[in-house]
């Protein structure tokens, strides 16, 4: 099942979907919890009524003219893994890490499927990357590599845009991944039963303008999304709706020659194999 989050009528509301068939679960289900951090912490049992509703549902939605939301517009924590793919390291003259690098990003970064990319008056190196984007279900701690995935209600997509001379003024990445509207997520959180476990075998590219620039596979991760949630979980507790992005692999447009920078009317694109397309364009700060 996917699940997401539409605005309807200025509210943001949640949607699920089976194969072709999309349905508002305001209407039917509307005992579930209207917004998707509030569901996902109802447990498997709501998420089960979702896929019922949607199974036994007549009225269905029309996803193609949906203007979409952040699935999670206040997420507990947003982690993120640094160089968890070893040529991007190495792209970037870096020796592949043995403990991931770990950053956090800000709610407020956060934009949904279809909306522009801010491109801030103060920096014109805006790049792009693709990555899979775990969504945790339940309560972690010091949870195994066996048990991990048991922890994960979903997967969906991200684009890490980062603004690189700023990420470079210190030796924190921290501010030039945290521009305001500059990290795309969505459009859909995917159910694990509808992919491999752990996500691994799945290719994962960025086409910017039509043109494929970063092209790879969620096998080359360094650090699994089991071992990576195993090591997560080891330092702090992981709770329901934490989102942890992935990584990105080689292709990034600041290792190009000449680099390559995302500018005004450009259109990005990330995908993953089996969970879809996460679209949008760029947009110069008004």
């Amino acid at each position: 099942m996917r699940v997401f989050c539409f605005n309807k009528l200025g509210t943001p509301t949640l949607g699920a979907r089976l194969g072709d068939k999309s349905v508002d679960l305001s209407i039917a289900a509307p005992d579930l919890p209207r917004d998707m951090l509030s569901l996902i912490r109802a447990g498997a049992g709501a998420m089960e009524t979702a896929r019922t509703a949607v199974e036994e549902a007549s009225e269905t939605l029309d996803t193609s003219a949906l203007e979409f939301c952040v699935p999670i517009a206040d997420p507990p924590k947003v982690l993120c893994v640094g160089r968890n793919y070893a040529a991007h390291a190495k792209e970037g003259g870096a020796e592949p890490p043995t403990y991931p690098d770990i950053f956090m990003r800000s709610r407020l970064s956060l934009i949904p499927h279809n909306a522009p990319i801010i491109r801030p008056k103060l920096s014109g190196n805006l790049d792009y990357e693709c990555e899979l984007l775990i969504v945790i279900g339940k309560t972690a701690r010091n949870v195994t590599e066996e048990d991990a995935l048991d922890c994960i209600v979903g997967y969906s997509l991200f684009n890490d845009a980062t603004l690189r001379d700023y990420q470079r003024r210190t030796t924190q990445w921290t501010i030039g991944k945290n521009f305001d509207g500059t990290g795309p997520i969505g459009p859909e959180i995917v159910t694990p039963d509808e992919l491999p476990a752990g996500c691994v075998g799945l290719q994962i590219q960025t086409r910017l303008n039509g043109e494929v620039m970063q092209n790879a596979n969620t096998s080359d991760m360094i650090f699994p999304v089991a071992k990576t949630i195993s090591l997560l979980s080891q330092t702090m507790t992981l709770e329901p709706g934490d989102l942890i992005a992935t990584g990105t692999p080689e292709g990034v447009g600041y290792a190009r020659k000449p680099p390559v920078w995302m500018k005004d009317g450009d259109v990005v694109e990330i995908e993953v194999e089996g969970i879809g397309i996460l679209r949008n364009p760029i947009a110069d700060e008004r």
